[in-house]
């Protein structure tokens, strides 16, 4: 076991990684004032025991039952209470709550425990060592309920291979406990594990009065209630289960956290993912979901290692997607189910939290929220433009708090902005790492930087926000330094002959000089415009480009020299637009890089003929549409109440529009699609190419006429185009 190095001459390392040094713990669990730690010592695992006060602080003292207060240094929540027992924890918040007396706490005993005793998971650790099992199911239909449900097998992946469990179905159910406890993973993985997996076996283990006793003390599997897993800047709900003992890491919400920032893939389907991130296996099998249990009854070992694949293509996905929560882990006072799924703005808050108590201070009191501008956005150019240099500043919002040494007022402590010096000191160390290894080195180096580089990031965030610390005057002059710096970049790039495209909060697109047209040159040229900004702002080269549809703002396409496309904007990339819309989108762009729009011209033509003629296969129409709370209660969302009632909140329908304008899934399908709706969809999806072709839209693009989408959508044959 390796790990990141948690110490600091500076002592800042203690913010950053607690104070304790505890090594190998791989799970905590409270019961009451007990704490069992279990801790991994090379192969072997140790249960041990420590003690649990249970905590919170307060504006003021107040009599409450069996509580022990200590008064902390500074304003704000100035006195801290700790409690024997959890209970007499419960009952002293509720009658703080009763009497109006501001305080703070967290209602998770073990994110408590660990947060006073400066303890963290994983340290000293990587993700190798760690004991992972993967679990995939296959089930005769996707509802447990349904009169012919059962699970008709599953497959287990660990450290040792793989292993496919069938037979009769409680058989099925007490044979995957059995290879849990006998593997004894510190963690349990699955692609939608909480979204389908874990239901579904839940559910048939119900129905045959079984357990689903997977705890290290051989406990039940239990459901908390339905949170939130933040993905970028927007969240998803699910409803976690919990093993005691045990994490559970669902790889379909991690590699949307993973793909947050880049975008650029193109599904979180297991097998497209895998795909696309050259994580596949070979010869891969494909089976239809909805006829799994046809399928098994004609081909059983096609089914068996369809499934095989399956588990250990999610074997690998976690390996890649998961690195940075992992080492996240080994810093933040959480659990690392928790780290996987909460935001890091919450991480940044503990962190703070948990120094400031070891420092017995006080912990100040939020500010009101007030809006303060955001990030400055502007496009030069519209159209094809090449070739394309990108260049930004490296952690633009970090770099100037750092620069103008600007922190949050109440941080009587001084060490918001030194934890942001560390991180970026030790991130710098990483990356150098990554850069010096191969293989799972690299892989490793590569995590542990991109853990410091998702702190780094959030610190500005942080300061905007409703967290203990924030303050939303340093966050506005953090972001009007930040507007100023990249119009001085655009400004010093436009001097020397270059032409910007884009300019997007700390990065910039544009055109370089004729002159330069090699990467080495391009390289050049950055460090030229570089040299000319402050102390401490690092211009760096983002990437080049062989060309670059510019669209309208944070709309784009690049086109690397390779081939490859980068697609901003929900103009180009969309996972809610139909699939013929996706399709005309990506062939249109490939026009537009050819400069053909006549082919453009005859190419929308054609397919809007074909969609009003009702040549266009039904499943090119589809949407794929999620099933949410909002689904039943928005106003706006009544036609998909419609046809949602027998499908599970979190699942997915595939809808299509009628020719008397309601909405049907697509199993319902009967030869009746609103034939003109899909024309003027087609025409709305041309729309979003106006600001690359300018005056010529209108005669490449003709919108149909309403006499020939009626006489479509009514199933009469006479076409027209205005």
């Amino acid at each position: 076991m390796e790990g990141i190095d948690s110490t600091a001459s500076s002592g800042i390392g203690r913010a950053l990684f607690g104070a304790d040094g505890t090594e190998g713990i791989v799970a905590v669990e409270v019961d009451g004032g007990e704490v069992t730690l279990y801790r991994r010592d090379d192969d072997a695992l140790l249960a041990e025991q420590d003690k649990f006060r249970p905590w919170l602080v307060a504006e003021r003292r107040v009599d409450l039952t069996r509580a022990d207060w200590k008064p902390l240094a500074g304003q704000g929540y100035a006195f801290l209470a700790e409690f024997s027992r959890w209970a007499d924890f419960l009952n002293g918040r509720e009658k703080l709550a009763s009497e109006g007396v501001e305080h703070f706490t967290y209602a998770d005993p073990v994110r408590q425990y660990l947060l006073r005793s400066g303890r963290t998971l994983f340290k000293g650790m990587d993700l190798s060592d760690l004991r992972r099992l993967q679990v995939d199911i296959e089930t005769a239909g996707l509802s447990p309920t349904e009169v012919d449900a059962r699970v008709i097998l599953v497959s287990v992946a660990h450290e040792g291979g793989s292993e496919v469990i069938d037979g009769e179905e409680p058989d099925i159910l007490r044979q995957l406990s059995e290879a849990i406890r006998q593997r004894d993973p510190d963690v349990i993985e699955g692609h939608n594990i909480f979204g389908f997996d874990i239901p579904y076996l839940a559910a048939r283990a119900k129905q045959h009065g079984l357990p689903l006793d997977w705890g290290r003390d051989g406990s039940d599997l239990r459901f908390g209630r339905q949170r939130r897993c933040a993905i970028g800047g927007r969240t998803r709900p699910f409803v976690p289960a919990y093993v005691r003992g045990r994490h559970i890491i669902d790889t379909m919400l991690a590699v949307q956290r993973f793909d947050a920032q880049s975008g650029e893939l193109e599904s979180y389907g297991l097998k497209e993912v895998s795909q696309q991130l050259g994580l596949a296996e070979k010869g891969r099998i494909t089976v239809d979901q909805a006829q799994m249990a046809r399928e098994w009854a004609i081909d059983p070992d096609r089914v068996r290692e369809y499934s095989r694949q399956d588990v250990l293509e999610t074997r690998r996905l976690s390996e890649h997607v998961t690195q940075t929560d992992f080492y996240l882990t080994q810093m933040v006072p959480e659990t690392y189910q928790s780290v996987a799924v909460s935001g890091t703005g919450e991480k940044i808050n503990t962190l703070l939290v948990r120094e400031y108590l070891r420092r017995e201070m006080a912990l100040p009191r939020p500010q009101v929220p007030r809006p303060f501008p955001g990030g400055y956005v502007e496009v030069r150019r519209l159209g094809v433009v090449s070739p394309i240099v990108k260049v930004d500043v490296e952690s633009l919002y970090p770099s100037i708090m750092l620069t103008d040494g600007i922190a949050p007022a109440s941080d009587t402590l001084g060490i918001f902005l030194p934890m942001v010096s560390e991180l970026t000191g030790r991130r710098l160390e990483a990356k150098a790492r990554a850069r010096a290894s191969t293989g799972p080195a690299r892989v490793r180096w590569e995590g542990v930087q991109s853990s410091f580089k998702v702190l780094i990031n959030s610190f500005y965030g942080y300061l905007g926000s409703g967290f203990l610390f924030n303050d939303f005057g340093a966050a506005e002059r953090v972001t009007m330094r930040g507007q100023a710096l990249v119009r001085q970049i655009a400004d010093q790039i436009e001097e020397t002959g270059a032409k910007v495209v884009e300019i997007d909060t700390d990065g910039v697109y544009f055109e370089p000089p004729p002159a330069i047209r090699s990467e080495k040159a391009e390289l050049a040229h950055v460090e030229e415009i570089g040299a000319g900004l402050p102390k401490g702002i690092n211009l760096q080269h983002d990437g080049r480009y062989r060309a670059m549809v510019s669209l309208k703002q944070k709309n784009y396409v690049c086109v690397g020299y390779d081939g490859r496309k980068l697609l901003r904007g929900a103009a180009v990339r969309s996972r809610a637009d139909e699939a013929f819309g996706r399709e005309f989108l990506a062939e249109a762009v490939d026009l537009l890089l050819e400069g053909d729009l006549e082919a453009l011209g005859r190419r929308y033509r054609g397919l809007s003929e074909a969609i009003l003629a009702g040549e266009v296969p039904i499943e090119k129409l589809v949407r794929r549409e999620r099933v949410t709370e909002k689904t039943f209660s928005s106003p706006a969302k009544r036609r998909s109440a419609a046809i949602a009632a027998d499908t599970p909140i979190g699942d997915y329908m595939s809808v299509y529009q009628r020719s008397d304008g309601t909405l049907a899934r697509l199993e319902d399908y009967g030869g009746d699609e609103d034939r003109g709706h899909y024309a003027e969809k087609l025409y709305r999806f041309a729309l979003r190419l106006e600001g690359a072709i300018g005056s010529e839209f209108d005669r490449i693009f003709p919108r149909p006429s309403i006499q020939a989408m009626r006489q479509a959508s009514a199933g009469q044959m006479d076409l027209g185009l205005d």
